[in-house]
């Protein structure tokens, strides 16, 4: 039951996500980006191995398509609970086996605010899309976790050594979703380790 749930769930996502990028594409002279990103969702189940209930949703590479796609489906409000949405750079798939990710690791927040978790990851989208991170080769894609006590964002990178450049990019992504608390990073690989990884870096 909780399979067809999930299966059924994503679905639904699947099925928005075609009729928001079919609007999109009525639409003439369309914004084109720097690069192509992929929406991807996953509602993990108990006792299912990570990673298997992880599906690709769409890959776009407009403004407009991005907008109609955003509204239309991927805000995390919209997220049942235990849910995530991702998006990630094309190519990139938001597992740690991944070429991309395998030397990588997370910056991560919590939020606890009702709201807070939409507004954090549409400034966090913008961004990417945008351009605005000047370590922007090293950033993988982000993650949205929709959860009953704190809901969290997730920003995954690609050189987990390079402090310098985790550094920056930490900075600026708190300055992005105008954050003051601290956040932290943590390695994949020690993630992979044990449940509760250490943080590496702190801005």
């Amino acid at each position: 039951m909780a399979t067809e749930v999930a299966v059924g769930e994503a679905m639904e996502v699947n099925t928005g996500a075609e009729e928001a990028a079919g609007e999109t594409k009525k639409q003439a002279e369309p914004h084109k980006l720097e690069r192509k990103w992929t929406f991807w969702f996953d509602k993990p189940k108990q006792g299912a191995a990570w990673g298997t209930t992880l599906r690709k949703v769409y890959t776009f590479d407009t403004v407009e398509e991005f907008w109609c796609l955003y509204d239309q489906v991927f805000k995390p409000s919209k997220l049942p609970a235990n849910a995530d949405f991702h998006m990630f750079k094309a190519g990139v798939e938001p597992k740690w086996e991944d070429p991309e990710c395998a030397n990588g690791g997370k910056w991560t927040i919590t939020s606890s605010r009702k709201g807070g978790l939409d507004t954090m990851w549409l400034e966090t989208l913008m961004a990417l899309i945008g351009e605005q991170f000047d370590e922007a080769d090293e950033i993988c894609g982000v993650v949205a976790s929709a959860r009953q006590r704190q809901d969290k964002l997730a920003l995954w990178t690609k050189t987990a050594t390079n402090e310098a450049a985790q550094m920056g990019i930490g900075r600026k992504w708190k300055e992005i979703i105008d954050v003051t608390d601290k956040i932290t990073y943590s390695f994949h690989d020690d993630s992979r380790r044990e449940r509760s990884a250490k943080a590496r870096y702190n801005v």
